[in-house]
């Protein structure tokens, strides 16, 4: 089974560096930067097992494509290992520290699909930095609430039972907000706007049949 760890690995490298324009990154550094990140885990819908795979050093032939920017999202194919995955790509809109002015890296929210693996519509959070030893973080959309565990500086949701429903309040939703606390007690709110992320969903599900 191909790793979803190393398969984000390329996304996230790639997508940041296809969609520098489109983000208002302002340097190349930051796309640079994005490289190291890690990726959404293969433990989408087991219940949120951590992953046991380490990322591979991503092939340039895996770079994904830019299909379609629809409002704040972009979405993306990619061929890592010759196996499709697709994904939406956005960044926040809106940052907020307590203390402020703590540094961090780049966030970013992704909604990965890998139909070799028969997984679909994966959340995932690039948070930008290692979460508090114990903590959870939460993904608020509208009225809803998922708790979402940290590997490293990436969160997925706890209760995988619950991702088919977070998806479909996403669709709907006008933004969603991550709250965490990092590894330093700095408390974070970082808000996504959701305008576009229906469409590029849709394009994606024609995009990434088998």
């Amino acid at each position: 089974m191909i790793s979803a760890r190393y398969v984000l690995a390329v996304a996230t490298a790639g997508a940041m560096l296809c969609a520098l324009p489109l983000l208002n990154d302002n340097s190349a550094a930051q796309a640079q930067n994005a490289k190291s990140k890690s990726a959404p885990a293969s433990a989408a819908k087991q219940k949120g097992a951590p992953p046991k795979q380490e990322a591979a050093k991503p092939a340039a032939s895996a770079e994904p494509t830019l299909v379609g920017q629809f409002g704040t999202w972009g979405a993306y194919t990619a061929m890592p290992n010759g196996k499709k995955v697709c994904f939406a790509l956005a960044k926040p809109s809106s940052q907020k520290s307590i203390p402020a002015n703590r540094p961090r890296d780049p966030a970013y929210a992704f909604v990965s699909t890998r139909p070799a693996e028969k997984v679909a519509n994966e959340v995932s959070i690039n948070i930008g930095y290692p979460l508090k030893p114990g903590s959870e973080a939460a993904l608020e959309v509208g009225s809803a609430k998922y708790a979402m565990y940290a590997q490293g500086d990436g969160l997925w949701i706890k209760n995988a039972a619950e991702e088919d429903a977070m998806v479909d309040a996403m669709r709907k939703g006008a933004d969603v907000t991550i709250k965490g606390v990092s590894a330093k007690g700095t408390q974070t709110i970082d808000v996504f706007p959701l305008k576009g992320l229906a469409q590029a969903l849709d394009r994606l599900a024609q995009d990434c049949r088998k």
